[in-house]
């Protein structure tokens, strides 16, 4: 489980292709720290730790992985959003993040809003996923409140320091992205589904 709070951006330095799957190589500041079986967010996508270098680790993704997540358009030299599964007991800073990417969306929209952008994303609602206002989303792996929701549209605000410390500052419009909605919405949903 994870947080959304994004602590560190790693860097792409290779990618190999193996059958369906492939391994990526990334260089982050908390390469040291981490071991072989740990759970990272990429881009909000849990991957596992298959193997260490000095400032290095590599981990796989499976062909069910890159049909749903943008991870296979990521090139050598990309940068990730990057974030250690939390701490049972430690606080909560961003909302109940699985690291299961639903379904891609695309940025359809940059706003400067003059100390902060608005970003808005389209994705395929057929695929039975919503938002509402002022709930939960989370894009690229990080932690967010909708902005604006309308079926098949979302929009966020993105303060400064978001900006700067995540991957948003890449982002133009046509850039593919990672969404996983709020559980606790999937599960009402669910549940109220054919009443």
């Amino acid at each position: 489980m994870f947080t959304g709070i994004i602590e560190d951006l790693g860097k792409v330095k290779e990618i190999i292709t193996e059958g369906e799957n492939i391994h990526l190589t990334i260089s982050s500041a908390i390469s040291q720290e981490l071991k072989i079986d740990q759970s990272v967010a990429h881009n909000g996508v849990c991957l596992t730790v298959v193997a260490l270098e000095s400032d290095t680790y590599t981990v796989t993704a499976i062909q069910e992985t890159l049909d749903k997540t943008n991870l296979g358009h990521l090139k050598v030299g990309d940068i990730v959003n990057l974030e250690r599964a939390m701490i049972l007991g430690a606080r909560l800073d961003g909302h109940i993040v699985q690291g299961h990417v639903d379904q891609v969306g695309t940025c359809i929209d940059i706003m400067d809003e003059n100390g902060s952008w608005r970003f808005t994303f389209s994705y395929d609602e057929s695929l039975g996923n919503v938002t509402i206002e002022k709930g939960s989303i989370t894009i690229n792996g990080v932690s967010l409140t909708v902005v604006d929701s309308k079926p098949g549209i979302l929009s966020v605000a993105i303060i400064p320091y978001t900006y700067e410390h995540t991957g948003f500052n890449s982002f133009k419009k046509g850039t593919i992205v990672n969404l996983e909605f709020d559980v606790i919405g999937k599960y009402v949903k669910r549940l109220t589904s054919g009443y």
